[in-house]
């Protein structure tokens, strides 16, 4: 149900910015999530196709790139992508660690006619 929310702020960031280059309609919109924020990509998808119709952004494509979690170790400063949610430390096997990549969730880019 997140998803909805975030989709409906996605469309009000790319039709702003469209609006104001004065562009006729959105062609793509270029997104990045992180693999731990827990958005699902074909909900954002179906609320995208819910919520766009009407808008600068009807009928453009969402292109969703995914960026994999990474955690750097506490013990040892290892870096190393999270798998299956296992957060032992392959070097040391320490348990835990600072997230330092998976989080993100960003519009990217837009393209515009």
């Amino acid at each position: 149900m997140h998803e909805l929310s975030i989709t409906q702020n996605i469309l009000n960031i790319v039709n702003e910015h469209a609006q104001r280059a004065g562009a006729q309609r959105i062609t793509i919109i270029n997104l990045v999530v992180g693999e731990l924020t827990g958005f699902i990509d074909d909900s954002i998808q179906f609320y995208f196709d819910m919520l766009s119709p009407g808008t600068l952004s009807e009928g453009a494509k969402l292109a969703i790139r995914r960026v994999p979690a990474r955690i750097r170790c506490r013990a040892c400063s290892e870096e190393f992508e999270l798998r299956d949610f296992n957060w032992v430390c392959p070097q040391c096997s320490a348990i835990g660690g600072d997230v330092i990549q998976g989080r993100e969730f960003l519009v990217e880019s837009i393209e515009v006619e």
